[in-house]
C-alpha cells in the first residue's frame, strides 16, 4: 500500500466534529485547562460591571429592595414624614457603587425613576401606563418584574395578584425574562421554567438585622413578629436574589450586549439612511443588480459612543 495514499487521521479531518462524533485521541496534555485560570485572572483584575433600573411608584421600597440585593447602602432613601416632594415629572438618577466580595470587584450602577406614575390610578392591576412602558422596554431590555410589599397581601391575595399580572403579560405580549426563545438546553428550560411560574416574585425589602431565636436574619419587624427576607416561607426575595446575582448575572448582560444592544443598533442603521447624508453616512439601502456585479471595498466609519455597556 502506498504511504502517500493512506487514509487520513480522524485528527487531521475537515469535516465539523458532532456530537456523536468521538473526540481525537490526545498524546499527552496541552494546557488546554489553563484557559480557565487565565479568565478567571484576568476578571478578579478587571471586576465586572452591572446596571440595574428600578421603576415604580414612590414608596413602593425600591431603594431598600436594592440594597436588601446587595447587603450595601447602595441607594439612600429619604425616611418618611420630611415632607420631601415627589417629583411631578419623570426623571432619572443614576449611582455608581463598587461592591467587593472575596476579591471580586462589581462595579454597580443603579438608576432609579423617582414619580413614575405616581397620579394614575393603580385599583386594577397593571396600568395602561405599565403596559405601554412594559411593551416598549421588554424590547430593548431583560424586564424581572417583582410584586413589592408582598407582606401587605395574605398568601391567598399574593397568588391571586400573581396570577393577574401573569394573564396581563400573556394578553399584552409583554416578553419578561428569562425569555422561553433563549432556553439552550432542558437543564435551562426546568430551571427557567420554574422560575416563570413564579414570576413576577413576591419580595419584602429590609437592610437591618434582627435577632430571632438566637441567630441574626436580615428582616422587617412588625407588631406580628419579623418578616425574614430570606426566608422562602415568608416571601419569594432569594428567589429574586439568584436570578439577578448566583445564577443568571452573566447571561443577562449576555442576552443585553448580544442580542438586545444588537436588535437596537441594527434598527438605527436601518434608520440612518433616512438621514440627510454627512460625515460617517452609511447606505444600508439594498443593493440594485448592477451594483452587485463589481465588487467594491467600503469602509464603516464607527463614533468614540458607539461602544455600549450592558445594562438590564
Amino acid at each position: 500500500m502506498d504511504p502517500l495514499r493512506r487514509s487520513p487521521s480522524p485528527c487531521l479531518s475537515s469535516r465539523p466534529s458532532s456530537p456523536s462524533t468521538p473526540p481525537c485521541e490526545m498524546l499527552g496534555p496541552v494546557g488546554i485547562e489553563a484557559v480557565l485560570d487565565q479568565l478567571k485572572i484576568k476578571a478578579m483584575k478587571m471586576g465586572f460591571e452591572f446596571n440595574i433600573m428600578v421603576v415604580g411608584q414612590s414608596g413602593l421600597g425600591k431603594s431598600t429592595m436594592v440594597n436588601t440585593l446587595f447587603k450595601s447602602k447602595v441607594w439612600k432613601s429619604n425616611p418618611p414624614g420630611l415632607g420631601v416632594p415627589t417629583p411631578q415629572t419623570l426623571q432619572l438618577h443614576s449611582l455608581t457603587h463598587v461592591i467587593e466580595e472575596k476579591g471580586v470587584k462589581l462595579k454597580l450602577t443603579v438608576t432609579d425613576t423617582p414619580g413614575f406614575g405616581d397620579q394614575i390610578n393603580n385599583d386594577n392591576c397593571l396600568r395602561p401606563l405599565d403596559i405601554e412602558f412594559l411593551q416598549r422596554l421588554c424590547r430593548t431590555v431583560n424586564v424581572v418584574p417583582v410584586i413589592a410589599r408582598a407582606d401587605s397581601l395574605t398568601m391567598e391575595e399574593r397568588e391571586t395578584f400573581r396570577r393577574r399580572i401573569q394573564q396581563n403579560l400573556r394578553t399584552h405580549c409583554i416578553d419578561v425574562y428569562p425569555q422561553m426563545c433563549f432556553d439552550e438546553d432542558i437543564n435551562d428550560k426546568i430551571l427557567n421554567s420554574k422560575l416563570r411560574d413564579r414570576i413576577p416574585f413576591a419580595v419584602v425589602g429590609a437592610d437591618q438585622e434582627h435577632l430571632v431565636n438566637g441567630r441574626c436574619v436580615l428582616g422587617r419587624k412588625t407588631k406580628w413578629g419579623i418578616i425574614e427576607v430570606e426566608n422562602m416561607a415568608h416571601c419569594e426575595f432569594p428567589l429574586l436574589r439568584d436570578l439577578l446575582i448566583r445564577s443568571h448575572l452573566q447571561d443577562l448582560k449576555d442576552i443585553t450586549h448580544n442580542i438586545h444592544y444588537e436588535n437596537y443598533r441594527v434598527i438605527r442603521l436601518n434608520e440612518s439612511h433616512l438621514l440627510p447624508r454627512g460625515p460617517g453616512w452609511v447606505n444600508l439601502a439594498p443593493a440594485s443588480p448592477g451594483q452587485l456585479t463589481t465588487p467594491r471595498t467600503f469602509k464603516v466609519c464607527r463614533g468614540a459612543h458607539d461602544d455600549s455597556d450592558d445594562e438590564f
